[in-house]
Formats: structure tokens, sequence, C-alpha cells
């Protein structure tokens, strides 16, 4: 071909030519484009996934917004459902045509951080410490947004799917459903606890059902959108408060009779919520931050009890891996997980950069987009 198809926009309903795909390409702040993008060859240890579900994610939003720096030409998305298109030499245990996704985070399996068991924060082969690189599809390496992609690290992150599961059923486990889980997992959540969820979004609502997986007694839900804080019901919120209608903390404090929720976890990444949290909390209770901030946050002293109130701050980013995955997806097997719910709307690749504005711009009550193929 004369045209280097690297830069040329995609057309809506053509195929792309052979050799070629499909991708939702970074190209600067603000500014999506779907391309012509060369379909990537499988070396040594290496292994090409045809994407047949993807999704967008709020920290895609962040890379647009340019709170997350990445490099332009960068393809994004890091949530998926996939097909084997062709595998490296050297992979073993699994074929073309196996249906297959892996977490978000790919860990290396590896380095410093894998063999401490924080697979999130890996550094990879190289371990570069200023760089952690647990997070790389869409990130460091070209991500999901497109009809083929190269899955980091397969040995460690290739999870097959069963038979009988849907995309959609197992599509939201590889960020949201991992990273909303895991904060509960952080937030220590014993049986009978009392646990205060503010920021109803994927996250959040992912937080509410691993909250009930841990056992909490009581589980409010904290939002000022009514259409989500009756999907919180829907995945196991026992009481929603919209803020803009109560005063949440009063209401909080009167519900636990003055003594404070046992875990608070902030879904959201503001400095309110973040305060909130420590507000209503019991003294020896923990506050579970799995919001991306973009901005500082405060502790003010009278909320953290002085630093005498024997709290707990804890963060999560999604944890990664292969046994990550199957674990979730056996709570999808066995129905004790169902985030379907969550899918509000679909797209096809042709129309990711509408779904992209849709999500940014949370409108039609969207909360999760599926982008088919």
């Amino acid at each position: 071909m004369s045209v280097n198809l690297d830069t040329v926009l995609a057309q809506k309903g053509v195929p792309a030519p052979e050799g070629y795909m499909k991708a939702a390409v970074f190209r600067g702040i603000g500014k999506l484009q779907l391309e012509y993008k060369p379909i990537p060859k499988a070396g040594p240890g290496e292994v090409v996934i045809r994407t047949t579900a993807t999704t967008i994610c709020g920290t895609d939003i962040h890379i647009l917004h340019g709170e997350h720096p990445v490099e332009i030409g960068r393809v994004l998305g890091h949530e998926h459902v996939g097909v084997v298109h062709e595998i490296g030499e050297g992979v073993k245990g699994v074929k073309v045509g196996d249906r297959v996704m892996c977490g978000s985070c790919t860990p290396c399996g590896n380095c410093y951080y894998c063999q401490k068991n924080l697979p999130a924060q890996c550094v990879g082969p190289e371990g570069n410490f200023s760089k952690p690189g647990g997070w790389r599809l869409g990130n460091t390496v070209d991500g999901t947004h497109a009809e083929y992609f190269k899955m980091p690290f397969p040995t460690y992150n290739l999870t097959k799917i069963p038979d009988g599961l849907s995309d959609e059923e197992v599509l939201l486990v590889a960020d949201i459903g991992s990273t909303g889980i895991a904060a509960a997992e952080k937030a220590n959540i014993q049986i009978g606890d009392i646990v205060v969820v503010f920021a109803c979004g994927p996250v959040g609502l992912c937080a509410i059902a691993g909250a009930r997986l841990k056992g909490a007694s009581l589980i409010i839900g904290v939002d000022g959108n009514p259409a989500r804080l009756e999907l919180a019901r829907k995945m196991g919120a026992d009481i929603t408060l919209n803020f803009k209608e109560t005063d949440v903390i009063a209401e909080i404090m009167r519900v636990t009779n003055g003594r404070g929720a046992d875990a608070a976890i902030e879904a959201l990444g503001s400095e309110q919520t973040f305060q909130n949290c420590l507000k209503v909390i019991r003294r020896g209770g923990t506050v579970s931050s799995v919001g991306i901030y973009s901005g500082h946050i405060e502790i003010p002293i009278e909320s953290f009890a002085g630093g005498m109130g024997d709290h707990h701050i804890v963060t999560t980013l999604c944890p990664g891996g292969r046994e990550r995955m199957a674990q979730l997806i056996n709570l999808v097997k066995t129905n004790r997980l169902n985030l379907t719910p969550m899918v509000t709307h679909r797209f096809h690749i042709d129309e990711i950069v509408e779904a992209y504005d849709l999500f940014e711009h949370a409108g039609d009550g969207i909360i999760k987009a599926m982008i088919t193929f």
C-alpha cells in the first residue's frame, strides 16, 4: 500500500485492510481517534488476542484529560474478553481459539513486588523501581480498544474462560470488579461489620458487592444520582443516601448509634468524600481509598482524632494475575457475583469515540459501556 495506515482514520462500517485493525488511539489531550493500525505479531513468549469485548474505564478518561500521561499514539483500554489469535514460541497450555482474558494489571511474576505478593506494583523484569508497571495495557503498551492486542506476560496473566459464561458476565471482573472487591478486602471487613461506600460509580458498586461477599451486615451506599443509588441496592446496599437530599454524616451516625461505621470505602477520588470517610468511621475503623485523585488531599485533625483514633487508611490498586482472575470468574460461575446490571450501554468498535463522549459526561444514565467487535 502506498498509504501509511498507522494514522489514517478508520471508516465506520468498512473492515480494516488485510494485516490491519481498527483501534482507538490517544492523539493528545481531549483527542481520541479511531484509526487503522497494524495487527501485532506474537514474538517468543507472547500471545496476540483477538478482542471480542472491551469497556471504557474512568482511568481512560483521566488519560484524555491529561491527568495521567501516556505517549501520543497509544492505543487505550485495559479491560477485555477475547480469543487467542496467535501464539509465540515457548507459550504452553493454550491454543488458538481459546476464550481468554487477563486483569488490567499484568504482573511479570518474577520481580521484587510480584514476589512480595504485590503484583499491581510490578516493576517488570527490568526492575525499574521508579516506574511501576503493573498497569501496562493502554498505559505503557497498546491496550484493548482495538480488534487485536498483545497480552503482557501471558504465562502469568492469561486466564481461560469456562464454557457457558458469556463475555458480558466476565468482562467487568478484569478491572473494576477486581478493584472494587479489593477495596473491601483491604478494608479488612469482618462478618457483621457496618460499611459505607461513598460514590456508587462502577468501582463503588463493585465495592458494595465486595462488602457483601466479605460478610458485612449493613452496607450504606452514598451518591447524588438516584439511578446509581437504585443500582447500588441491586448490588447489595441495604441503605442508600442521596447527599443532595440528606445530611449523610448525621444519618450514618444515627444509624450506627453514634459509634460510626467499621469501614468506609472512598470510590470517587475527591477530597470531600475522603474526608467524609474519616468523619463516619468509628475509633479503630478503616478508610479504604480506591479513588484516583487528580489533586491534593488533606486530613483534618479533628476527623483524624488528632492522630489518636487508631484509624487505618489503606489504598488499593487493581490486583492482577491469572489466579486472581480465576477466583473472580469462579464467583461468577457459582452465581456469587453478578456484575451484568452495570452494563447499561452497548456500542460497536466503530462507535467507540461516541461511547467515550457519553461515558466522560455521564450521559443517559451510563454506568459501563460494552464495546463489541
